[in-house]
């Protein structure tokens, strides 16, 4: 009885690996060409699945006509929206390189100016230093903001 059992635990096992095709080791491949060798049932169901997938394999595949017009209409409308988020996103860096430029280029002339309308006004240091701060900060601030709440929208209209 008990040798029955384990008897069917093999055919169970090889049938398993049978079923996995190609993504077997190659210890469970030597295992199953034992197997085989040894048993006729075995080596038949091996055989008729062998043929079922070169069947599956050699049959053609015909797509229905709107399946195809419809899979093509949303490949374009995906490809159109990377398009576009591809084009913001170098607006963006563009916009970025220039702005950081520009600060690079401006800060030492609107410290110097900063310093000489805080010497004219005659106000302390730090007066004018966090004039200059708020100033300079102020705009990048409020153009983040300003683009992190319309860049939210936009996202969430776009995925519509």
């Amino acid at each position: 009885m008990m040798g029955d059992a384990h008897e069917r635990d093999l055919h169970k096992q090889a049938r398993q690996l049978i079923a996995q095709g190609d993504e077997i080791s190659g210890e469970q491949q030597s295992q199953l060409r034992s197997h085989l060798e040894q048993c006729e049932a075995c080596r038949q169901y091996a055989k008729g699945a062998s043929g079922l997938v070169h069947a599956l394999r050699s049959a053609p595949l015909a797509a229905d006509v709107r399946l195809v017009r419809a899979t093509q209409m949303r490949v374009r409308f995906h490809a159109a929206r990377l398009r576009r988020a591809r084009e913001r996103m170098w607006f963006m860096a563009v916009a970025c390189l220039s702005v950081g430029l520009s600060a690079t280029l401006t800060i030492p002339y609107l410290w110097r100016l900063f310093a000489w309308a805080g010497e004219w006004a005659e106000l302390p240091p730090l007066v004018w230093q966090a004039g200059f701060l708020v100033f300079f900060v102020t705009p990048a601030l409020v153009v983040g903001v300003t683009l992190a709440i319309r860049g939210t929208r936009f996202m969430s209209d776009g995925d519509r």
